[in-house]
């Protein structure tokens, strides 16, 4: 699979997760129904496995983070699939080491498959304003 689609299905447990009140005993059994859908290389279920672990030990300050970068909009106000896309793209851009082109890229096309356009502009907007908060501090400390 592409790491777009290994995003897609990401966005698709979390999307579950947060149905389901992030309970962690219910994590497991959602990624493991959605991977015996897939049938996925193990690569592939190292890097999905990732990105859901990433979001979920990261959960209080990436919601904190994008709560901070959304002011307007609380979490509960967002869309079920915007805040989890938010959540998977600040996690990628705050703590996976992915180019923040590629992180906001991917998070912006995610919003257009599953929500459409106005997400997209959405989710750029939030990931674009925690961006350039990251850059002034990385200037800072230079």
């Amino acid at each position: 699979m592409s790491r777009h689609q290994l995003r897609l299905l990401a966005i698709q447990i979390l999307y579950t997760w947060d149905f389901y009140d992030h309970d962690t005993k219910r994590l497991n059994g959602i990624i493991s129904d959605r991977v015996a859908l897939h049938g996925l290389e193990a690569e592939d279920l190292q890097f999905l496995q990732s990105l859901v672990s990433g979001v979920k030990d990261n959960f209080t300050q990436i919601d904190k983070v994008l709560q901070e970068a959304a002011p307007q909009w609380s979490i509960t106000r967002m869309s079920l699939v915007d805040r989890n896309i938010l959540r998977l793209g600040l996690y990628e851009l705050l703590y996976n080491n992915v180019p923040p082109k590629v992180a906001i890229n991917e998070a912006i096309e995610l919003g257009k498959d599953f929500s459409g356009q106005t997400a997209g502009k959405f989710i750029n907007g939030v990931l674009g304003t925690v961006y350039e908060e990251v850059k002034k501090i990385k200037e800072n400390k230079s």
